[in-house]
């Protein structure tokens, strides 16, 4: 299968791709990757579209095609050659056996399938391509819950594969009924954060979590996690990508260990639809020096950019994730949400917490929400200062159960932030 060099990369997309042809215009030649300019990625998106694509290098002849997961904006598609999809399904199968994937291990595959999202089928392929002779319960976590139960407990199946929301209302569940503790839970396509994974410990001690491995239909393979990789921490597929973090305010290249910045992910097994300097829409760090020449090590830290706009403020999602961390003495986090409305001619923003909490009473929930807001004024001055010009509404909290959290229909995600302004 082929890996292509950046420099074979860069002259197919340059000679047959009207979109790079176009960013490209003014590089002949290039010493080091930093030397080629980067793209904003709503300008990539918006020359991908179906009936006119500038950004592909020919006609697809075969293969597969995929949506994103995304919720807000035009409608993103990847494509990719047989020869591509193949080649990224082994390879991050090749991570699920580096990560210790089992002989034998009864997998419940638990993510969600259908109308061009790639989750579930390439779980499923990567599975099968990992070597490790695994045993798939292609269930999908958009199947009855129910069912979803009854097969856990009728196959005694040890490993649950799928999205944080998914796993967490089966935790949550497992804490009144009947479930079978699973041995490892392996999440993909969210972050799941460390109140999160107190909370599955508390229900189940002995289960191991970890990632399931990082990638995008997007762009497609970004990490893999061994037995040494922490919570959002992955190794570069050194071999088929080339990962770059680099200054949020320069862009410059950021090679110090522990120094935040965006990621950007070239891909060097796909020449269809070149994926070069591509924005992932991650911020990131490495915890390894340049030493580790192959499958450095990297931790995710959230979204680059994911902002709730409130009046002519904008609160960022990780920030009141950090937030609400502070409190979890009192309380732990299962998921949260943002909502924000509009009423009276101002804005107000609307946290719903999904809480294992300590605080039963009316009385103390009350103090809590109190606590949190007044830190989050605290914290956030501008925020304050608008609730005191009545510019906006002041912020509310609600605590609601799991369940209660809307979720992405096709993706089985949460939805980070709503917006139910008219």
């Amino acid at each position: 299968m082929k890996i292509y060099t950046i420099e074979e990369l860069f002259k197919i997309a340059k000679e047959f791709s009207p979109f790079y042809r176009e960013l490209y215009k003014s590089v002949n030649s290039f010493k080091d990757i930093s030397d080629l300019p980067i793209f904003d990625s709503v300008c990539f998106w918006k020359e991908n579209s179906i009936k006119n694509n500038q950004v592909l290098t020919s006609v697809q002849q075969d293969g597969i095609v995929f949506k994103s997961g995304g919720t807000t904006g035009n409608p993103k598609f990847s494509f990719f050659t047989l020869e591509e999809w193949e080649i990224f399904t082994l390879t991050f199968g090749q991570g699920m056996a580096m990560g210790g994937l089992g002989q034998g291990e009864r997998i419940a595959n638990l993510f969600y399938a259908g109308d061009l999202y790639a989750s579930f089928l390439f779980i499923l392929k990567s599975i099968e391509k990992s070597g490790t002779r695994a045993i798939q319960y292609p269930l999908s976590g958009g199947a009855d819950f129910n069912h979803i139960v009854d097969t856990i407990n009728s196959f005694e199946i040890e490993t649950w594969a799928g999205v944080p929301t998914t796993i967490m209302k089966l935790t949550e569940y497992a804490q009144k009924n009947q479930l079978l503790a699973p041995k490892k839970i392996l999440f993909g396509g969210e972050s799941l954060y460390q109140d999160q994974i107190e909370f599955i410990k508390d229900v189940f001690p002995d289960a191991h979590v970890q990632s399931i491995g990082y990638a995008s239909v997007d762009g497609g393979l970004l990490g893999f996690a061994d037995s040494s990789c922490l919570l959002q921490e992955h190794r570069v597929f050194s071999d088929h990508t080339i990962i770059e973090i680099l200054d949020e305010d320069t862009l410059e290249p950021i090679n110090d260990v522990n120094r935040s910045g965006k990621m950007f992910l070239t891909n060097l097994t796909r020449s269809l639809m070149p994926i070069i300097r591509y924005p992932v829409g991650d911020k990131a760090m490495w915890i390894e020096d340049q030493s580790q020449e192959r499958y450095r090590k990297f931790k995710i830290l959230g979204r680059s950019e994911e902002g709730a706009r409130v009046g002519p403020a904008t609160i960022f999602y990780e920030d009141i994730s950090k937030l609400l961390y502070k409190f979890h003495n009192q309380i732990h986090i299962k998921g949260f949400q943002v909502r924000l409305a509009h009423f009276d001619n101002r804005d107000q923003l609307i946290i719903r917490i999904a809480a294992q909490s300590n605080q039963d009473t009316h009385e103390t929930q009350l103090k809590l929400k109190k606590l949190i807001v007044n830190c989050i004024y605290e914290e956030r001055g501008l925020i304050k200062n608008l609730v005191s010009d009545n510019l906006i509404h002041p912020i509310e909290t609600e605590f609601v159960d799991m369940a209660a959290l809307e979720t992405n229909e096709r993706t089985g995600k949460l939805k980070r932030i709503i917006d139910i302004r008219n």
